[in-house]
C-alpha cells in the first residue's frame, strides 16, 4: 500500500491518476474531505501539523511518496521543515519500506527558502533509517496555467532575464515516482528530472504565442522588482529577499542544465514544452486572458 502525500498538487494528481489506472493500491492523505471526494480515490484525512492523525494514516502502508507544501510567504523557518518532518517520523515509526520524496534542485544548508529547508529534510530523511529516493525536479511548467503567470493583459511575466530554464511537465515527475515506488528500489539516489531542452523567457513568450494562434508580449522582472512587488502586497521582507535571490541564480543560469534522468527512469522522451501547451491548452487560455492575475 502506497501513501501518497500532497495528493491534490501539481505532482500528487498526476501519480493519483497514474496509480489508479493502473490498479495499484494507495491511499491519499488529505486534509479537506472535500477534496478527498474530488480525488475519487481510497483517502484518508490527515494534517501535517496533527502527529496523531499522521499515525493513524499509516496503518497498512509500505510505501511513502512525500511531498507537500512549497515555500511560503512567512519569516523564520519554513513551516515545511516541521510538517514533511513530522511525515518522516511517522513513516519511520510505521516501518515504511520505502520512501520516494520531491526535493528541488539544488538543495543546499543555507540556502534560500525551500532549498534550505528541503536540504533540511534530506538531511533528516537519510538519518531516519528509510530506504530513500529523492526527485530534484526544474521549474514546473504547471506554473504557466497559474496566478502570476501573465499579466491582466495577456503578457507573459519574465523572472529569468536571459537565463533559460530546462523546465518539466509535472506529469514526467509523477511518472518518475510511480516507477520508483513500483519498480525496482532504488535507494539512496537522488535523480535531478528536467524537461528535453532548456529555454530563456522570450523562447518560451514563443512558444506560448505559437500554442494559443496570438502574438504574446514579455513584461520582464528584475528580482528587485519581484521582492518589491511581494512586499507590497505583505509578504515579510526576508522571504521577498530570498525568492529574489533564487531568481538570480535561475537567471545566471542555474535551472539550464539537460539531464537525462526522464528518459533514463521512463524509457522513452520527456515531454516537450510543446506537448504541455497543447494538452492544457484551455487552461492555458485561461490563464493567458489575465484570469488571477496580480501584475
Amino acid at each position: 500500500m502506497i501513501l501518497v502525500t500532497g495528493a491534490t498538487g501539481s505532482v500528487g494528481r498526476h501519480l493519483v491518476r497514474r496509480l489508479a489506472d493502473r490498479g495499484v493500491e494507495f491511499r491519499a492523505l488529505v486534509r479537506d474531505e472535500a477534496k478527498g471526494r474530488e480525488l475519487g480515490c481510497d483517502h484518508v484525512i490527515g494534517d501535517f501539523d496533527d502527529p496523531a492523525s499522521l499515525a493513524a494514516a499509516f496503518e497498512g502502508v509500505d510505501r511513502l511518496f512525500l511531498n507537500g507544501p512549497g515555500a511560503q510567504a512567512v519569516g523564520g523557518e519554513q513551516p515545511m521543515v516541521r510538517q514533511l518532518g513530522a511525515v518522516i517520523d511517522a513513516a519511520a515509526a510505521a516501518g515504511v519500506e520505502r520512501v520516494v520524496k520531491i526535493s528541488v534542485w539544488h538543495a543546499s544548508p543555507g540556502g534560500a527558502l525551500s532549498e534550505g529547508a528541503h536540504w533540511e529534510l534530506d538531511r533528516r530523511l537519510a538519518a531516519s533509517g528509510l530506504p530513500w529516493t529523492v526527485l530534484q525536479p526544474s521549474g514546473f511548467l504547471q506554473n504557466l496555467l497559474g496566478p502570476g503567470a501573465f499579466t491582466a493583459d495577456g503578457q507573459l511575466i519574465g523572472r529569468y532575464g536571459d537565463g533559460a530554464i530546462s523546465h518539466i511537465d509535472c506529469h514526467d515527475i509523477a511518472a518518475c515516482a510511480d516507477v520508483l515506488l513500483t519498480g525496482p528500489a532504488r535507494p539512496g539516489e537522488t535523480f535531478v528530472l528536467t524537461g528535453p531542452e532548456a529555454l530563456t523567457d522570450a523562447q518560451l513568450a514563443a512558444r506560448v504565442a505559437a500554442a494559443l494562434g496570438r502574438p504574446v508580449g514579455r513584461v520582464t522582472l528584475t528580482p528587485d522588482d519581484l521582492a518589491a512587488a511581494l512586499a507590497g502586497r505583505g509578504a515579510p521582507i526576508g522571504f521577498a529577499r530570498d525568492l529574489a535571490s533564487l531568481f538570480r541564480g535561475a537567471a545566471a543560469g542555474d535551472l539550464a542544465d539537460v539531464t537525462t534522468a526522464v528518459p533514463d527512469l521512463l524509457g522513452r522522451p520527456a515531454r516537450t514544452v510543446d506537448e504541455f501547451l497543447a494538452d492544457n491548452l484551455a487552461e492555458l487560455r485561461k490563464s493567458a486572458d489575465g484570469q488571477g492575475s496580480w501584475v
